[in-house]
């Protein structure tokens, strides 16, 4: 997993609340069990036309945040079913930071594990952002995960706080996988001891 520290980037904004993991990414998108080509897919039945054409009021469909590394978005984000599909779509898209006054518990978890950093903030400090968002390309915002704050293109700054653990994890770029690697010797030494104590199993 991608180490996360500082992101500067462009952010998009999408005032809309309850935005489930179906409006994330559709159903029928999730046979696969690959985490990469799913971006294509983000917000599909947002992005496209029933005929394939893309829907140009469609914010990410717009050029300035056709780029966009943040999305500042309504409360209760990422509610619904529990797929990973979800922040796996955005992380292929390029978005890897996800601001909102509120998130379903699994999607919030799921994000930690993805490399992906959801931050709550306050109804105040939201609408201040989605101003700061609205603004287009020419207003980029900076999360720095290790200070802890939100910089805006004016030069304000909005403090957040992240579980220390999952901080940690995403800092070094430790997913599930990572973390049990760091006891790779333990693991190891465990093993030859259980081949010499349990030669049968």
């Amino acid at each position: 997993m991608e180490k996360f520290t500082t992101l500067t980037g462009v952010a998009a904004p999408l005032p809309i609340v309850n935005v489930d993991t179906d409006m994330i990414i559709p159903k029928q998108f999730l046979k696969t069990i690959k985490r990469t080509g799913l971006g294509a897919s983000l917000f599909y039945e947002q992005r496209f036309n029933e005929d394939g054409s893309e829907n140009e009021d469609f914010i990410l469909n717009k050029p300035a945040y056709r780029n966009a590394k943040i999305l500042v978005a309504g409360d209760n984000f990422g509610c619904g079913s529990s797929r990973e599909h979800a922040p796996w779509a955005l992380q292929d898209f390029g978005i890897t930071c996800v601001i909102s006054t509120s998130f379903a518990d699994i999607f919030y978890n799921n994000c930690f594990k993805n490399g992906i950093l959801p931050i709550v903030v306050s109804p105040e400090e939201l609408e201040k952002l989605m101003d700061d968002a609205s603004r287009g390309s020419n207003a980029t915002l900076t999360v720095d995960l290790e200070a802890e704050e939100i910089r805006g293109p004016d030069g304000g700054r909005i403090p957040f706080k992240i579980d220390a653990f999952r901080r940690h994890c995403l800092l070094n770029g430790l997913d599930d996988i990572g973390l049990t690697m760091q006891k790779s010797e333990a693991i190891q030494g465990y093993e030859g001891r259980m081949s010499e104590n349990r030669p049968w199993v």
